[in-house]
């Protein structure tokens, strides 16, 4: 069975490998083939991914290669977590929002939609690459923003079955096991408990625990309230929490508490962009010394905690046909009554050898459904603006965005959004 990675050379590479290292009595991995279109970066992340299976064995074969298609070819899945523009272009959008006053982030708000357009038509390349020479794997996307990306390529490529996966859920997961125990004093294994969520990538509300069949969310609650009042610098105002019932996804504060969003960048720089490029550069060198077949400490501080555990255990979900509940984004497909059945959302699911199918969810109430609805608005606008070079299509995305530039901004915005992205947006300079 071969594993194809779309940006092997990503320092999240490791993690991922240690995840299919830990898994070979249950997915029988043959072939791991690292993709990407840095040589020398590659060369670094896919030697040390080399030494790390050689250490445990040699259960499978790394191979590394810069040819796309060939690392597509014959692939059982695929997946990817790629970088257009690479952190240079996540800079860029960071200084993007910063110089219009707006927010200045990666996924979300203008730096989110440059993001989208630059990599919405890889994505879609990708995917008919797969739909000639992988035809009928699964496309398992990390790459940001995975939900927007994943609405691209569920309406343009249909052919590719194609999955958002995003770190967010299981980490909420797992800081709220930790939580319970802290109120509770008992340990409770992940497998016993599943998280319920719903909304769009970056833009989610968790909702519900269950442990054992039990829901226990009045007590994730009270615990997250009482912390919350306790905390000299709370992530959340606790009222919010009290009249939700709901901890929103993190992401969330750029809408919520955006003023204060706006005041940290004027701290800049670094930006988290700079700061990940430093920790990065740390995390290469690290990679590239020959004595090195374990991870390192410092891969915390690049972020992405729980990627190799949830990326390893999505896949050995659909290949031993085991029908666990992961949270991801698909199109639901009336799971969510009264929704567009089309959307893509991102909630629980089962996964098994069929496939992936949406778990029926209660919609979320007006005070979340209409901020969620703007953002879909705006994702589908940039869908359209991606794929057909459409600068109606960016306009009016930026003017539905809730986070994007008044109207009389739009037109300075979007000249300077395309300008600094002119070598990754081909379809907007031919039009």
């Amino acid at each position: 069975m071969k594993v194809a990675v779309i940006g092997g050379g990503s320092s999240y590479t490791p993690e991922l490998v240690k995840g299919f290292l830990d898994r070979v009595e249950t997915f029988p991995l043959s072939e791991l083939t690292l993709v990407d279109i840095d040589p020398q970066r590659l060369a670094v992340v896919g030697g040390f991914a080399q030494r790390m299976v050689a250490a445990k064995g040699s259960p499978f074969q790394v191979h590394l290669t810069t040819d796309r298609r060939a690392g597509v070819a014959g692939a059982s899945y695929v997946t990817t977590q790629l970088r257009v523009g690479g952190m240079a272009a996540r800079r860029n959008d960071e200084y993007l929002g910063k110089r219009h006053g707006l927010i200045g982030q990666e996924t979300t708000g203008v730096g989110g939609m440059a993001k989208a357009l630059r990599t919405i038509p890889v994505a879609l390349s990708i995917a008919a690459d797969m739909a000639e020479l992988a035809p009928g794997a699964p496309l398992v996307n990390f790459t940001n923003p995975a939900g927007l990306v994943t609405e691209a390529l569920a309406r343009y490529a249909p052919g590719t079955p194609a999955i958002g996966v995003c770190n967010v859920a299981i980490t909420t997961k797992m800081g709220i096991l930790d939580l319970l125990q802290r109120h509770t004093g008992q340990a409770i294994a992940p497998e016993r408990a599943e998280l319920k969520t719903l909304g769009l990538n970056h833009l989610s509300w968790h909702r519900g625990f269950i442990v054992d069949g039990e829901d226990v969310w009045s007590t994730v609650i009270e615990g997250t309230l009482a912390e919350l009042r306790n905390s000299d610098h709370p992530a959340w105002d606790p009222t919010l929490i009290e009249t939700l019932q709901m901890l929103p996804n993190y992401y969330l504060s750029y809408f919520y508490t955006t003023a204060r969003k706006l005041a940290e960048q004027e701290q800049w720089p670094p930006s988290r962009a700079e700061t990940v490029m430093q920790v990065e550069a740390d995390l290469l060198a690290e990679y590239a010394d020959p004595s090195r077949h374990e991870p390192p400490a410092d891969l915390m501080k690049r972020g992405g905690a729980w990627y190799s555990t949830l990326a390893t255990q999505l896949l050995n979900a659909h290949y031993n046909d085991l029908g666990e509940t992961h949270i991801v984004n698909v199109p639901h497909h009336g799971a969510v009554p009264g929704w567009p059945d089309d959307w893509v959302l991102e909630l629980p699911a089962r996964i098994s050898r069929a496939g992936v199918k949406p778990l029926p969810a209660e919609p979320l109430p007006p005070v979340c459904f209409g901020l969620l609805a703007a953002v879909k608005s705006y994702e589908l606008l940039t869908v359209e603006a991606a794929v057909h070079g459409d600068r109606k299509a960016a306009y009016e995305a930026l003017l539905a965005h809730p986070l994007g530039p008044s109207a009389d901004q739009i037109p300075a915005v979007l000249d300077d959004l395309l300008e600094i992205n002119r070598p990754y947006l081909p379809r907007f300079v031919a039009s």
